[in-house]
């Protein structure tokens, strides 16, 4: 096999873990590139190209994540992944049993640990790889990764909701919230909530968004059953899909761009929390993006017209 075949054989693995250590489309993408040109750049073949290439892009991450952190520290109002819509595995089983580690949830519980700690907790705990496998790929000791890995559990089990939601469960209630959604039903949109839900937005300052959190079935139903139905009535729609391995939307404007990402976090028969991505820093990977703060100038010519 050349090194072309065993590189794009092993290309969803290696995306995998850079995006789940890097929350960034972009930015994992970039490192998969770097760890194929040092993989070619090698003048011999190591004796594992799995174990190399693995490696390799977790440290890239790794560096990338150091840098990336300061800049999240600065960033406008809460900061969330980058959507993804498509997993990069082709079997179906192994994309359904990584959906949960690649959700919205856990990769913001993710950002507890400090990059050594993501690292070795995803390597280990969501890859199986063997201890020495991870010691080699973070350039620690295995005694050191099996301490990193303790403080990496700790924390994710502090921020892990108790119980799991049934994928089935999570398709049919979402069902039902985005048709309560479309049709700008608060009272329907209301039953699908948990009392204490969170609605959260990533507008980075690049786009419109909520000044805070809106929390509470009441407030969250009135706001998205008022709201989305004047952006379809201007020719904005959505797309039912996948987010992130979870329920979730993409809408796009008239002109088929893309606006806005919603991902929704259920547990329990009711929805928790619906996070909305509009930054179009972070929409970039999945088509062109809308102006919203075009958008936005429209809705309000609306609303003076109206009023």
């Amino acid at each position: 096999m050349s090194k072309v075949e065993e590189f794009e054989e092993l290309r969803p693995l290696l995306f995998s873990i850079a995006y789940r250590i890097l929350g960034s489309v972009s930015e994992a993408e970039d490192a998969v590139q770097e760890a194929w040109l040092r993989f070619d750049a090698s003048a011999t073949r190591p004796a594992s190209t799995k174990a190399f290439l693995s490696a390799t892009v977790t440290r890239i991450a790794i560096d990338v994540l150091r840098s990336a952190r300061v800049r999240r520290e600065e960033y406008v109002g809460p900061w969330f992944p980058e959507p993804l819509l498509n997993d990069p595995y082709q079997d179906p089983a192994r994309s359904a049993e990584l959906a949960d580690s690649v959700s919205m949830a856990a990769l913001l519980l993710l950002e507890r640990l400090s990059p050594l700690e993501r690292a070795v907790f995803l390597l280990r705990e969501v890859f199986a790889f063997g201890f020495d496998e991870v010691a080699a790929a973070v350039g620690r000791s295995e005694a050191a990764c099996r301490q990193l890995l303790v403080r990496a559990r700790r924390h994710m089990e502090a921020g892990r909701p108790r119980f799991a939601a049934d994928r089935g469960e999570q398709r049919e209630l979402a069902a039902r919230f985005f048709d309560a959604l479309e049709n700008g039903d608060v009272g329907g949109l209301q039953t699908l909530l948990a009392a204490d839900v969170r609605l959260v937005g990533d507008g980075g300052g690049k786009a419109p968004q909520l000044p805070r959190a809106v929390v509470g079935a009441d407030r969250v139903a009135r706001l998205l059953g008022g709201f989305f139905p004047t952006l379809l009535r201007i020719g904005v729609a959505f797309e039912r899909c996948e987010v992130n391995g979870q329920p979730g939307a993409v809408f796009r404007d008239r002109d088929g761009r893309v606006l806005h990402v919603l991902a929704l976090d259920v547990l329990d028969g009711r929805v928790q929390t619906v996070r909305g991505v509009s930054n179009p820093d972070k929409l970039g990977h999945l088509g062109p993006v809308a102006d919203a703060w075009a958008l936005e100038r429209e809705l309000k010519r609306g609303r003076r017209r109206a009023g």
